[in-house]
């Protein structure tokens, strides 16, 4: 996996160890970006939050073009060392914080103008997701959220709006506004 654009575009990441973790991969993440980069013009200044972090791409993606902080949820110790192995490669210093936790029990400390989620694919984790996302205070008001689950996997929107869904290979992409 590496960096696709801004200031680290073609820095490697390092993945986590063993099977636990699935990396969103390089097209899927060219896909969302595109998608978001329409949307918002610019990443500058965004407050990023990647829920389910494995390896941190989205995040340090993110990061890459201009987001001012990105805050990596992750419970997996093997991914959680990948991703402090990557803030540190980048030197992405304190504009990376990592918690150590299962995503649907980590409460926000603030509010996140963008929140990506890349639960475990299983029927419903993709509503199960952004239901934990809206109540644990992950989203601002007017904040974006990304969501990939399995290909077929239809949000509930929970009162949000769904701005987009693109089927990229195996994974569906579902862009809310909160």
């Amino acid at each position: 996996m590496r960096i696709i654009a801004g200031q680290w575009r073609g820095r490697k990441l390092v993945p986590p160890a063993g099977m636990a973790t699935r990396p969103t991969g390089d097209r899927v993440r060219e896909t969302l970006f595109s998608m978001l980069a329409s949307r918002l013009g610019a990443f500058d200044d965004l407050k990023v939050a990647d829920l389910y972090a494995g390896s941190g791409g989205l995040g340090f993606e993110a990061l890459s073009r201009g987001a001012a902080l990105a805050c990596f949820v992750e419970q997996d110790r093997s991914a959680v060392a990948a991703l402090r192995a990557n803030a540190v490669s980048l030197g992405a210093g304190e504009r990376a914080r990592i918690i150590t936790g299962a995503a649907e029990a980590v409460k926000a400390h603030a509010p996140f103008d963008l929140v990506f989620a890349d639960p475990p694919y299983a029927a419903g984790s993709g509503s199960a997701a952004l239901r934990h996302i809206l109540a644990n205070g992950w989203a601002a008001q007017n904040a974006w959220i990304s969501i990939e689950t399995e290909r077929g996997d239809r949000i509930d929107p929970q009162g949000c709006t769904i701005e987009a869904e693109r089927d990229v290979g195996r994974a569906r992409l579902t862009l809310v506004r909160a």
